[in-house]
């Protein structure tokens, strides 16, 4: 059989995609998912289906593709899970439910991509949520797929109401509204977890549309490479229950996430011609932008050790709080951001196990957005199953060191505040030599940075005439037909929150651009 449509990847905007096209009962789709399909609620295992806000979730084993990727030269291997199921890494993640500022989406369409703006996107942002507190205002939605909550200050953590009361009396502005486009200063995360549960792409898109007979969901299916006829791509190479299946399409939708989708791209034969060739793959075409412009927003931990009789309860929840605000002297509004974790163990992110043994204290974790410097994605081998090189490349840049060594000495600071450090018995890291100078503080940051698990840009959206870039602002890969990448690999740069919720928005948006053209 061929489809009209083949979307590959059934991740925060690969399930829009499918559901939204599929919408039109004329048009067949087909959907492949790399990961298991769960579709009855019941039987979701608990791990998919309760969030808690919780931060740790993301290191699920049983879902999660288990990439590393290196954050600087001085760091340790880090974690960079992304989800492997349907849902994809909305399935698994923390679920803070953020936009981007308006700035950044002015900022894309600035790059040539003039119909990204914000006030061009906001109909897509509303479109997607149903926010619980302030819907039914010029700015949210109160009946879309995704349902966004916070936590009333009587159900905060000790920590949590601690950070919060210490934030106010530091001269930090009340944010009770943190997706309010002029929002900045401290108060509630908004989240995607109401009751408890991880409401993933899954849930909210998928779900309501299984029952339609033209679409097709395969899961557990491994894409090995897209096929071309010429520049025109015909087709996918699958493999599943050990077996390789060939399955047409008119379209191909790669929405594998920032780094599958770069991947197949590389494995396909499109991207960098010399890394193509170096691993024994024809070059279709060479696109050099693929894999390069890796974008995300490091993150230092400060961890505390909690008083005596501090309890620690594992479906207590760890993320309720946060901060956003400008470094000093930045041009750039909110780009730093404070998360409050009511959870902490000896390790950070480093090892899974580790991240499971006993609670010890909560961490307040200083987030940098819009860094200067940019990673790269490079292709490994012919072996799909074997993941490419991550190479973030942190702190490359002194404006991006400078302002994560504020971050963390404010960090430090609220800390001393009453009302937070009533709850503290010690600080643990960074310790006292940690902070004694510039020198000592960067050397720390530069061995405990690690990801937001916010990775994206790596298949740059932009102008033909720009040479890094992948795709155009419809998703249309450069130079080729009947190819798009819909996901958080086309951002051309990360935006100033967690990504989840553009990357539905990008679903959303270029679902429309598709369904206008057919």
């Amino acid at each position: 059989m061929k489809y009209d449509y083949i979307v590959l990847g059934a991740g925060s905007a690969g399930s829009i995609m499918a559901s939204r096209l599929s919408e039109d009962p004329s048009v067949s789709v087909l959907l492949v998912e790399a990961g298991p399909d769960y579709p009855e609620f019941e039987r979701l295992p608990d791990e998919v289906k309760f969030g808690f806000a919780t931060a740790t979730d993301v290191i699920t084993k049983d879902h999660n593709w288990e990439f590393i990727g290196k954050a600087t030269d001085t760091a340790p291997p880090m974690r960079v899970p992304r989800g492997r199921v349907t849902g994809g890494s909305s399935a698994i993640n923390g679920q803070m439910f953020l936009r981007g500022v308006p700035e950044d989406y002015d900022a894309w369409a600035g790059m040539g991509n003039d119909e990204w703006n914000f006030q061009s996107v906001l109909p897509f942002l509303r479109m997607i949520e149903s926010d619980t507190e302030f819907g039914g205002d010029d700015f949210h939605n109160s009946d879309g797929p995704i349902i966004a909550r916070r936590f009333s200050r009587t159900d905060l953590m000790p920590e949590q109401r601690g950070f919060y009361d210490a934030a106010l009396a530091a001269g930090f502005p009340d944010s009770p509204d943190q997706n309010h486009p002029e929002a900045s200063g401290v108060g509630p995360s908004p989240l995607n977890n109401p009751n408890g549960i991880r409401w993933s792409t899954a849930l909210g898109y998928l779900d309501p549309a299984r029952h339609r007979l033209n679409l097709t969901i395969r899961a557990n299916a491994l894409v090995r490479r897209i096929l071309f006829e010429g520049k025109r791509a015909t087709g996918v190479e699958v493999e599943s229950g050990g077996e390789r299946f060939v399955v047409e399409g008119d379209e191909i939708i790669l929405s594998a996430g920032p780094v599958c989708s770069p991947h197949i791209l590389m494995l396909s034969g499109v991207g960098p011609a010399d890394q193509i060739q170096a691993q024994g793959i024809p070059v279709v075409h060479e696109l050099p932008g693929v894999g390069q412009n890796l974008r995300d927003h490091p993150f230092v931990p400060v961890t505390f050790r909690t008083k005596p009789g501090h309890t620690f309860n594992e479906h207590d929840p760890r993320l309720q709080m946060m901060m956003s605000w400008t470094a000093e002297g930045s041009h750039l509004r909110n780009d730093m951001i404070f998360v409050v974790l009511s959870y902490a163990t000896e390790e950070w992110q480093r090892d899974t196990a580790a991240e499971n043994v006993d609670p010890i204290g909560f961490r307040i974790a200083s987030g940098l957005y819009l860094a200067v410097g940019s990673g790269e994605l490079r292709l490994q081998s012919p072996d799909p199953e074997q993941q490419p090189l991550l190479d973030y490349n942190y702190f490359a840049e002194e404006f991006d060191i400078r302002r994560m060594r504020e971050g963390v000495r404010l960090i430090v600071s609220l800390s001393e505040q009453p009302a937070l450090a009533e709850h503290i018995q010690e600080r643990m890291s960074p310790d006292d030599d940690d902070l004694a100078s510039d020198e000592a503080l960067d050397a720390f940051i530069r061995r405990n940075g690690t990801t937001g698990h916010h990775i994206s840009g790596t298949c740059k959206m932009g102008l033909s005439s720009d040479p890094m870039a992948v795709v155009d602002q419809h998703g249309r890969v450069h130079g080729m037909q009947g190819l798009r990448v819909v996901d958080a690999s086309v951002m051309p740069d990360c935006i100033r929150a967690n990504t989840n919720v553009t990357t539905m928005m990008i679903g959303e948006k270029i679902a429309e651009y598709v369904r206008s053209e057919g």
